[in-house]
């Protein structure tokens, strides 16, 4: 009973992490703008996401050690230095959206200027790095993360014209705005569905979690289920946003406007879901990035790393965290508007997912550090196709920017 209580809530944990401030925003923006027309797109990330994680995963409970660990080793200290650079500073500046989205959902919830939440924001996301268990702080910004489900619901209290939406997504089409805008939002929300930290993470939690071949079928059960699951929300998001907003032609700009068909549907009371929400999944978000940021710094430089490692033990990888934090606040600092900064952060992540996927799915065919747990040829054919989408999307990002100056 133990035992499934326990996978059970990495499963919960997982689907509660798959959102975060690059999914609010890509996802309602992709609603608003083209109605159900990129569901498609959620789908193909998804399969993309749930793909590479099970090998990560598989990794780290066959090897014992990190995907980034082995990355080093195996493709050397120069290939990986760049994969380090790319990923660190992608990492920081995921982890400075994620601190805004958390400011933007305090400014909700009082009115004052986001502004004077970021270093509030901060603040907190050290000290629950700092203090907090690993599998406690999983599991409670994980579940709270749930609280999206609000969206999934308001769909039966607003005017929801539910064969229209079915139509939109089986027919997708540019609309007003033409296919360039379509296909930036596409990469956009692709991106923000296979962040280059979420395979960091799920890697080094589960050698933080002591993960062996006995618990491969827990760390795909928390994937395979979860991470659909986490999608059915960010398709509430699209869906919510293409009632309420498509039919106007309504561009969003701003959190409150993500919450608005929740607050149309329930009043007062869907505002607060919202907000707990918005506050759980980039709060959460928040703390997995400056991990990933001082996971992979420490895995490539041989640092002792970890939770579960005192302070005093492992101060060069909590340094590095406390840096990272610290380097996403000054980021905000700047009045960048958080919004603005995620959607640049989705397209500079797009541009360098290939530097995360391609060494993964190098190692997860290395029978040096697997085995016989090396991927199997389903898994390699699909794990191909879906390096194939990752490399369109990356070499698609900047002329898309560029060509539709961001969307506009």
């Amino acid at each position: 009973m133990r035992k499934l209580l326990a996978a059970t809530l990495g499963i919960l944990s997982a689907v509660g992490g798959f959102v975060d401030i690059g999914d609010l925003v890509a996802a309602s923006q992709a609603g608003a703008r083209f109605g159900m027309g990129h569901v498609w797109v959620l789908l193909v990330g998804v399969v993309a996401i749930c793909a590479y994680a099970e090998m990560a995963g598989r990794i780290a409970a066959v090897s014992g050690r990190a995907v980034f660990d082995l990355v080093r080793e195996r493709l050397g200290p120069r290939v990986a230095l760049v994969n380090l650079v790319a990923s660190y500073l992608i990492t920081v500046l995921t982890l400075a959206a994620e601190l805004g989205g958390v400011a933007l959902a305090l400014h909700l919830a009082s009115g004052l200027p986001y502004l004077l939440w970021v270093p509030v924001a901060a603040l907190a996301v050290w000290l629950v790095l700092w203090r907090m268990r690993f599998q406690l702080m999983e599991r409670v910004f994980g579940l709270a993360g749930l609280t999206l489900v609000v969206f999934a619901v308001a769909l039966t209290q607003l005017p929801t014209d539910w064969g229209a939406l079915a139509r939109g997504a089986l027919a997708p089409g540019p609309g007003g705005d033409g296919w360039g805008v379509y296909w930036f939002i596409a990469v956009a929300l692709f991106a923000s569905t296979v962040s280059p930290y979420e395979v960091f993470f799920f890697s080094s939690g589960g050698v933080e979690e002591r993960w062996s071949a006995a618990d491969l079928s827990d760390a795909r059960a928390s994937t395979l289920i979860g991470f659909p699951v986490g999608a059915f929300l960010a398709c509430s998001l699209i869906a919510t946003a293409a009632v309420v907003y498509h039919p106007s032609g309504t561009r969003l700009d701003s959190l409150d406007q993500v919450a608005q068909p929740v607050v149309s549907a329930f009043g007062t009371v869907g505002l607060v879901l919202a907000v707990v929400a918005f506050f759980a999944v980039t709060f959460g978000a928040a703390l997995e990035t400056g991990l990933s940021a001082a996971y992979t710094a420490a895995q490539y430089f041989g640092w002792q790393w970890g939770k579960r490692v005192s302070p005093r033990e492992a101060a060069r990888f909590h340094t590095v965290l406390l840096v990272s934090v610290l380097l996403g606040m000054l980021v905000l600092t700047t009045t960048v508007d958080p919004i603005t900064l995620t959607e640049y952060m989705l397209i500079v992540s797009a541009v360098a997912l290939p530097l995360t996927y391609l060494p993964i799915l190098i190692v997860a065919n290395d029978r040096t550090y697997l085995g016989d747990r090396v991927n199997g040829r389903w898994l390699n054919l699909l794990g191909a196709l879906v390096l194939v989408v990752i490399v369109a999307a990356s070499v698609a990002a900047i002329p898309l920017a560029v060509a539709t100056r961001m969307g506009q």
